[in-house]
């Protein structure tokens, strides 16, 4: 039997120069959507679903995201991974982390990707999906392009009928963008070294060998990247709750 996974690691080192102004006295990270910060949404529905650890990176103004940190109480543990050193994109970051994850399947969670949900938890579809895989796999959480705010682009993947993807051809239009949030076996960090490079090298490795798959979120997905996209999750976040 799999083990299940009690470990994440919420990416959480970016710049934010998207943001402009926001993030000269701040990393990204903490911007507020909804009056909490972005990691806090990430670390809280990772605390909802039960998961014990997490690791964040942290990269600009680090020293802020360890004070921020360090007030936290209660599940998930925070470990951090700290690339101060060197931002090491989103597969370098988690060979940093490596010895930090464990050998179990792990999620990774983009601090600046928020959902709102309809049906069941889209990090329990995800356990669900990869319970019923070979590994080493991925399963990406993707969201519909018509439930999505914050992006416009072609797409990023096609699903099939039993969950497999595909990435599209050049010029071609597919219906769904990744959500940032995945569930990844450890074993598609054998043979990477620590250099910034990014998680779509993973994916390409699992899509070599079949195991890429895909879980479409039961929602609404927030790619909070830019003022006008933060100004329009608050709204849309405060509109859940009223």
């Amino acid at each position: 039997m799999k083990a299940k996974p009690d470990t994440a690691m919420v990416l959480a080192a970016g710049r934010g120069t998207r943001f402009l102004h926001l993030t000269k006295d701040r990393p990204k990270a903490l911007i507020t959507v909804a009056g909490r910060t972005l990691v806090d949404h990430q670390l809280d529905r990772l605390s909802d679903a039960g998961i014990a650890r997490a690791v964040v990176n942290v990269h600009h103004f680090a020293d802020q995201m360890q004070a921020h940190m360090a007030k936290r109480a209660g599940p998930p543990t925070i470990h951090i991974s700290d690339e101060r050193d060197a931002l090491l994109e989103t597969g370098g970051a988690l060979v940093r982390a490596r010895n930090m994850l464990g050998e179990a399947p792990f999620y990774v969670m983009n601090c600046d990707a928020l959902w709102s949900t309809l049906g069941i938890d889209p990090l329990l579809a995800l356990q669900e999906k990869f319970a019923a895989l070979n590994t080493p796999a991925a399963v990406l959480l993707l969201a519909r392009k018509e439930h999505t705010l914050g992006l416009e682009t072609r797409g990023d993947f096609t699903l099939d009928s039993v969950g497999h993807l595909r990435r599209p051809d050049p010029g071609e239009v597919v219906p769904y963008y990744y959500a940032g949030t995945q569930l990844l076996s450890p074993g598609l960090l054998d043979g990477e070294t620590e250099r910034p490079f990014s998680a779509n090298l993973l994916w390409d490795k699992a899509l070599a060998n079949g195991a890429l798959y895909g879980v479409v979120l039961d929602g609404f997905w927030l790619h909070v990247g830019d003022p006008d996209a933060l100004a329009a999750a608050n709204l849309r976040l405060e509109q859940d709750v009223s």
